[in-house]
């Protein structure tokens, strides 16, 4: 389930970040920067969230029990909600505390230098992060658009660090765009602007991928060309009459459970509909490979024949 795409791009983040932590702090304390602190503390944030992800994806790997005869999949979706949860509590809520902290206790403008040299690096450092997610998760998009893209993504993490990243490089302009303009009208509040806009990103980037992790959470289905794949092969069938019903249900970013209701042709023999079952998995397996536990109900025009219900 933990396809080397993924650790690829949480990597990136996770370097990218620690590093952008240890830079804005210095500089903060330097300063005394009200933004600089908020992007410090989103950039920890940032890196304990790549480290939730890295756990979420190793405990996604654990085989199916008793007590989870479908796996462990769906603990990815989990983390992906909690690292959601921590990106609004900590990272917006301090941001915004932070920034309304220095516009009651405003500190004197120091020399802006540091946090610009900072504040360029961070801007090299999360701009690599964003293009080596943007490039595993361009593949997987296909045609359509980006945002429906994401809707239809069924890998958290790829999606997760590209909010992030995407979220940190906004951050970053709208902290230079602070330092930058209370130095040019010497008002000391800029600042503390700045950082509750931070905030506010973080926040709004927090709800977002609340959505989109809860989606999946709580059973999602496949994403709707696998469906149509699905009730395609389903027709190649001969003895297949009509495809009643496709359910689907995404365990994992590459687990995906199916449930298919069958109607058969007249008068086959209940060898006949098992043949015709075992082809039909075979072909839906050989399309889609994620597709690993196949559940058919199948339904015969005979009603005088007592056909076994399902296989």
């Amino acid at each position: 389930m933990a396809t080397d795409s993924s650790k690829k791009t949480i990597f990136a983040a996770m370097g990218a970040n620690l590093a952008i932590a240890v830079t804005k702090f210095i500089a903060a304390t330097i300063t005394g920067s009200s933004a600089m602190i908020s992007e410090g503390i989103h950039s920890i944030v940032d890196t304990g969230d790549q480290l939730l992800l890295l756990l979420g994806l190793r405990m996604s790997q654990k085989p199916a029990d008793d007590s989870h005869p479908f796996g462990y999949g769906q603990e990815l979706y989990f983390w992906t909600l909690i690292v959601a949860i921590l990106i609004f509590a900590i990272g917006g809520g301090m941001s915004i505390y932070e920034g309304i902290t220095h516009l009651r206790n405003p500190s004197p403008l120091e020399d802006p230098m540091w946090n610009y040299i900072v504040l360029g690096i961070a801007i090299i450092l999360e701009g690599f992060s964003w293009t080596v997610a943007l490039k595993e998760f361009l593949p997987t998009k296909g045609k359509e658009h980006f945002w429906q893209a994401i809707k239809n993504s069924k890998d958290p993490t790829v999606f997760t660090v590209l909010f992030e990243d995407s979220a940190a490089i906004l951050g970053l302009v709208v902290a230079f765009l602070g330092i930058f303009l209370g130095h040019l009208f010497n008002n000391i509040y800029f600042d503390g602007i700045a950082s509750i806009i931070i905030g506010i990103i973080l926040a709004v980037v927090a709800v977002l991928l609340a959505r989109e992790s809860k989606g999946l959470l709580v059973g999602e289905s496949a994403n709707p060309q696998t469906i149509a794949n699905i009730r395609s092969v389903s027709k190649t069938e001969p003895k297949v009459q009509e495809v009643i019903r496709i359910l689907t249900m995404q365990l994992a970013p590459q687990e995906v459970l199916l449930n298919l209701e069958i109607q058969f042709s007249k008068n086959l023999t209940g060898e006949e509909i098992a043949l015709t079952v075992e082809s039909l998995e075979v072909k839906i397996r050989q399309k889609h490979p994620e597709i690993k536990q196949i559940f058919i109900e199948a339904k015969s025009l005979a009603a005088t024949r007592n056909f076994p219900p399902s296989y």
